[in-house]
């Protein structure tokens, strides 16, 4: 038996090494392909402006017309798929933060491409920013607390978890109903912050899609049963992301992408960190040291998306640009 158990044990310990790694890689792999899509389709729709369309930022749909448009939602779409993959295999603790990522190969591709050469403080966040994920990626769990499908269910059920959510949904409402309408246009605040709410739902979406795929491939015939609940949070994922994109898509019509992006690296990450802490509760079993690291790296890349974007020359709006 306990020849037995020390075997199950080095294989649990190595499976558990080898899907770190699986989702280190594909995390990795999302944020060179979102950070890329950034650019691809703020230089699209500052091609749509300049002839004239209606901007998306005033609810025109111009930009659909654009190649450049789609290949950068391809490319996000890419993006998304690895994320996506990468939710299966890590916690989502470590892969919303290594979000970070995406903000240095945005920025790095956007001084080529839109705004000239990084300047000394640029650079500076790019050592940050690869500083910051090195902690987050040393510090933040390497193994899967929620296993199936049904122990997901079990945890959403947190009175805690519902009460965030009341108050999510709560803001999306009113975004969507008057700030969006009155402020959307002055304040990128407005659309990121529904973009992050609806965001951090997507990851919680796209984990119980994600173990649903995981179980039902390893032969767990009892999600079978229940195979509508994937189709429902398929349905969910996908409208969430749509909801997303629209947004987006205005805010990057409206604000620069130096605006857009740290903005939107910052409240998308705070609020899917606090969903899956209240979730999956993973920081219940990480230690002092690693709790304060984890932190600290966070920090470290919030500075780093600011240091790689607030300074840069053209800080403006579209507006202005075009």
């Amino acid at each position: 038996m306990t020849m037995n158990s020390t075997v199950k044990n080095i294989n649990a310990t190595f499976t558990n090494k080898n899907n770190f790694c699986i989702g280190l890689i594909l995390s990795i792999s999302s944020s060179v392909f979102i950070g890329s899509s950034f650019v691809l389709k703020k230089m699209s729709l500052i091609r749509i402006g300049r002839r004239g369309h209606l901007r998306a930022g005033a609810g025109g749909f111009g930009y659909l017309t654009d190649w450049m448009w789609w290949f950068g939602l391809l490319t996000m779409g890419v993006g998304e798929m690895f994320n996506f993959a990468a939710y299966m295999f890590a916690p989502a603790s470590l892969i919303t933060p290594l979000g970070a990522l995406s903000v240095l190969v945005s920025a790095l591709l956007a001084s080529k491409f839109l705004n000239g050469n990084l300047n000394n403080i640029e650079k500076m966040g790019c050592l940050l920013c690869v500083l910051g994920s090195t902690i987050l990626v040393l510090h933040l769990p390497k193994e899967e607390q929620t296993q199936t499908l049904h122990e997901l269910f079990s945890r959403i059920q947190n009175p805690v978890f519902i009460d965030f959510m009341n108050v999510e949904l709560l803001v999306c409402f009113t975004i969507f109903c008057y700030f969006g309408t009155f402020h959307g246009t002055k304040h990128a605040t407005v659309y990121l912050m529904l973009c992050s709410i609806v965001g951090s739902i997507t990851v919680i979406a796209c984990k119980g899609l994600g173990l649903a795929i995981k179980n039902i491939a390893g032969g767990d015939l009892q999600d079978f049963q229940n195979i509508w609940v994937s189709l429902v949070l398929l349905l969910i994922v996908i409208v969430c992301i749509c909801i997303q994109m629209n947004y987006l898509n205005k805010a990057l019509d409206l604000f620069s992408t130096s605006v857009v992006t740290p903005i939107y690296y910052v409240l998308f990450t705070t609020l899917t960190i606090i969903a899956s802490a209240i979730v999956f509760e993973e920081w219940k079993n990480m230690s002092d040291i690693n709790i304060v690291g984890a932190i600290c790296g966070f920090f470290v890349t919030v500075i780093a998306t600011f240091l790689l974007n607030m300074f840069k020359d053209n800080n403006k709006s579209v507006v202005n640009e075009t």
